[in-house]
């Protein structure tokens, strides 16, 4: 799948007005807040894991830019339903990817649709955004209790 920069504008202009899985989660397992001191991001992370390690149901809260709304939104419709351990390799290959160290058109990986960050690396000082519910995502399965991207 090749960059699209107008897929691309379309996919966050649609997350941002209409995030999905936006909402706090009474039951959750495990969650982290996090935190972009350059932007203002400003997001919790809540997953509910079962006895199999499976991530049943991912949301989250908070404001931010649309990069980073649209990240979180598209993180918690991936990363349903998959084990806890394929979910830290998606997260090693997104942040890989965002910081321009993996190429997801030369490289196997299991981003599917999130290839479509790819662009991100273009604009480092964007970079914090696209990966900072990533980070709160890792900090809850670590039990953090808040992350700061700096």
């Amino acid at each position: 799948m090749s960059y699209n920069q107008e897929l691309y504008q379309q996919v966050i202009l649609d997350h941002n007005r209409k995030p999905r899985n936006f909402h706090e989660m009474e039951d959750a397992t495990h969650f982290c807040h996090g935190f972009n001191p350059l932007c203002g991001d400003d997001y919790t992370v809540y997953l509910k894991v079962d006895d199999a390690d499976v991530i049943q149901e991912v949301s989250f809260t908070g404001q931010g830019c649309a990069i980073s709304k649209a990240s979180s939104s598209l993180m918690t419709g991936f990363l349903k339903g998959k084990s806890v351990a394929d979910s830290k390799v998606v997260f090693d290959e997104f942040h890989r990817m965002v910081l321009g160290e993996m190429d997801p058109e030369k490289e196997d990986h299991h981003l599917g649709k999130l290839t479509l960050f790819v662009g991100i690396r273009e604009f480092p000082s964007r970079i914090k955004c696209a990966s900072l519910s990533w980070h709160s995502m890792m900090g809850a399965l670590e039990k953090s209790a808040d992350v700061t991207t700096e």
